[in-house]
């Protein structure tokens, strides 16, 4: 597959490692020549790189499996998660999952991805409802304009939320964009 059709998402191969795409910008400079620059995550090690490919340059796509598995618990450094088909437990290190983390409570059921057998990373699912359990109140007379505040939910995550939202209701988060979508009734 050429540089130009890669996206956010893929498990990519360099120097036999899998790399999970962060992000990706196709940059046309002046007179110079397209390239496509990578933001990429080491999936054996957890760090993170950036990579600059030529447009024409040819990347190899890792075959990937995905299973779903449930969250069971986290200790201080790890995170444990069930294998809903044979119940064998997965531990994934908080540098690996710490970004998807926010978006998982206990007995969520998540998409692991597996590269050559190997448990690679978590992908929560595109949307989570998730409570409210800090925000400040309404402004009085403040139904103009769109305001937004901010709202602490039940995993920690901090997002902004419209003016109307109040500590106890239900919202739903995007978890690529961690934005607010709507109130869950």
């Amino acid at each position: 597959m050429k540089a130009t059709e890669i996206r956010k998402g893929q498990v990519v191969k360099f120097d036999g490692q899998a790399f999970l795409i962060m992000a990706t910008e196709h940059i046309t400079p002046g007179n110079w020549r397209a390239m496509v620059q990578t933001k990429l995550r080491n999936l054996n090690t957890g760090t993170i790189i950036e990579k600059r490919l030529r447009s024409t340059e040819d990347v190899d796509i890792a075959f990937v499996e995905t299973k779903k598995v449930e969250y069971l618990y986290s200790t201080g450094t790890e995170h444990v998660f069930m294998d809903n088909e044979n119940f064998d437990q997965i531990s994934f290190a908080n540098e690996m999952v710490e970004d998807v983390m926010p978006f998982i409570m206990p007995n969520t059921h998540v998409s692991v991805l597996y590269c050559d057998g190997k448990a690679l990373t978590v992908e929560p699912p595109r949307t989570v409802d998730l409570k409210v359990v800090e925000t400040p109140p309404a402004l009085k007379g403040a139904t103009v304009t769109n305001q937004y505040k901010e709202a602490k939910l039940e995993t920690g995550l901090t997002v902004q939320v419209p003016s109307f939202i109040e500590s106890g209701e239900v919202v739903r988060v995007d978890t690529t964009s961690r934005e607010y979508v709507e109130r869950v009734k």
